[in-house]
């Protein structure tokens, strides 16, 4: 099992960060020690002093595809949930200014919260989902699968052509505005179209 991770795929998102809007689909990968599994607790790294929430919409390959047409994408996952990508965004900065690759703030262990998944026939079409997140009871992310630059089809189609997607293997589809920073003892509970897809708190 992979992580595939993509970035800047909200453009109010991309502001937030002042980052360049993408022309492709941008994305990045975690290895399987990054999941912490549905309602488990996540614990803040001791090399970061500045760890983000990233709410996304995620989907779980159900079989084996290389080169995929994005007419055809659908037929590669089945189901549909919600995840949290944490990133450490001191680290992040820090690589980005000095020109380096930053999979040391995206992923390190534990990075990849991976929450609930529902069947896609009993939701709305993939690219009409609504989501959101609570932070200590208050909502700090609420986004929109349209909002997506790039469609859930387009990303499967366009990361297969580079990187084969195998069985369970889960992308991570992006985040929209609204990310912080996240202290010992938060709250977060994230929500797929009023279905809640994870329950966890921070240490």
């Amino acid at each position: 099992m992979k992580f595939i991770c993509i970035g800047r795929n909200y453009a109010e998102h991309i502001a937030e960060l002042q980052h360049a809007p993408p022309s492709e689909p941008v994305f990045f990968m975690k290895p399987e020690s990054a999941i912490t599994r549905c309602n488990r607790p996540f614990f803040i790294p001791d090399f970061s002093k500045e760890v983000h929430y990233e709410t996304e919409v995620i989907v779980k390959i159900n079989r084996l595809g290389r080169s995929i047409q994005e007419r055809f994408a659908h037929r590669y996952y089945d189901e549909i949930g919600l995840g949290v990508d944490f990133t450490a965004r001191d680290l992040q900065r820090k690589c980005i200014q000095e020109g380096e690759p930053w999979e040391i703030a995206k992923a390190f262990d534990g990075s990849a919260v991976v929450g609930s998944f529902f069947p896609k026939e009993e939701l709305p079409d993939a690219q009409d989902l609504h989501f959101h997140l609570l932070l200590n009871g208050q909502k700090v992310q609420c986004g929109h699968t349209r909002d997506m630059l790039f469609s859930i089809d387009k990303i499967i189609a366009y990361v297969s052509r580079f990187v084969m997607l195998k069985m369970g293997d889960i992308i991570f589809t992006g985040t929209p505005v609204g990310v912080g920073a996240v202290h010992i003892n938060d709250h977060l509970q994230g929500f797929l179209e009023e279905r809640k897809a994870f329950d966890f708190k921070v240490k």
